[in-house]
């Protein structure tokens, strides 16, 4: 990532702490206004939104870091830590909306000022729409998982918020008081699934996944097309780390050839692999033709490796 990326992810982290409070206020106020346990539940999972900004913002300032001695592949991986803290926050939002909403089954309540606390909770609903999106969209373009997490929480507030919207205007239409808590239940119910999917996505970043199918198959090509004066390549690794990429290969070349030639298309290889997956830490060995393969060779004219 560019330094004016990080730059750029790091403000977004920090601007996220404000817009949370504010949301999470408009919400309270909302469930102070109407006392619908429904839009209290929509208000606790905005108290979770506060506490993942905060973390968000830290541990990107941290991931963000240069490598050391101590880490010296770089500090990226805390942003999955991040994340899975933040998929962790997430559940425990929607069990707490759970014990709530149960509570509230057996003895459900109408609205008090329906109207006004239904517009404080759709204008809270609002802000967090646009600012989810711009969050995944900059998540995305930047390789940040700890602010593509956040968006994607914030995202399924908006969710949240929908729901109960809907749930509430029903219970005014027909007049039947249980359809708060009940959708409050569901609310929770599709937290919790949402809270699954960003701690799932954050494991296998924890657990070296390799890149995806189109990205290795665009640098098998790559080094296809760049690796001329090499006899082949072998064992392709590639892991992601936060916005990092790491990609390792065997470069085999004939006996005979000079360290500084087999250095030049190792450059050249480098180069390749960077323009199509900005940002590649690329880290070729090279090997002699009578050496035996450690993985399967092929020639270099394949776009398989």
């Amino acid at each position: 990532m560019t330094q004016e990326g990080n730059s750029r992810v790091q403000r977004l982290a920090f601007w996220g702490i404000p817009l949370s409070f504010g949301v999470m206020g408009l919400k309270l106020v909302a469930w102070w206004v109407t006392g619908s346990v429904a839009l209290l539940s929509d208000g606790l999972e905005s108290t979770v939104n506060v506490v993942a900004a905060f973390i968000a913002y830290f541990v990107i300032r941290y991931a963000q870091k240069p490598a050391d001695l101590d880490h010296p592949f770089g500090h990226h991986k805390a942003e999955y830590l991040s994340a899975v803290l933040e998929g962790v926050l997430i559940v425990v939002a929607a069990l707490l909306i759970m014990q709530e909403a149960i509570g509230h089954l057996a003895d459900p309540k109408m609205l008090e000022a329906p109207v006004l606390g239904l517009a404080i909770n759709l204008a809270a609903g609002v802000i967090n729409a646009v600012w989810a999106l711009t969050l995944i969209k900059a998540g995305r373009a930047h390789r940040s998982p700890a602010l593509l997490a956040d968006g994607q929480h914030i995202m399924s507030d908006v969710v949240t918020s929908v729901g109960v919207l809907f749930g509430l205007v029903l219970a005014l239409i027909t007049g039947y008081a249980i359809l708060d808590p009940v959708m409050a239940l569901l609310v929770a119910v599709n937290i919790i699934f949402q809270g699954w999917k960003v701690i799932s996505h954050s494991v296998d970043g924890l657990m070296d996944k390799a890149v995806e199918f189109e990205e290795e198959a665009a640098i098998k090509k790559a080094i296809a097309t760049h690796a001329t004066g090499s006899l082949g390549a072998h064992d392709l690794r590639t892991r992601r780390a936060g916005a990092a990429t790491f990609v390792a290969f065997d470069l085999v070349v004939p006996a005979g050839m000079s360290v500084s030639k087999a250095h030049e298309i190792c450059d050249r290889l480098e180069v390749a692999v960077q323009d199509v997956q900005a940002g590649a830490r690329v880290t070729i060995h090279v090997e002699p033709e009578s050496e035996k393969a450690h993985g399967v060779r092929v020639k270099i004219q394949e776009t398989g490796l």
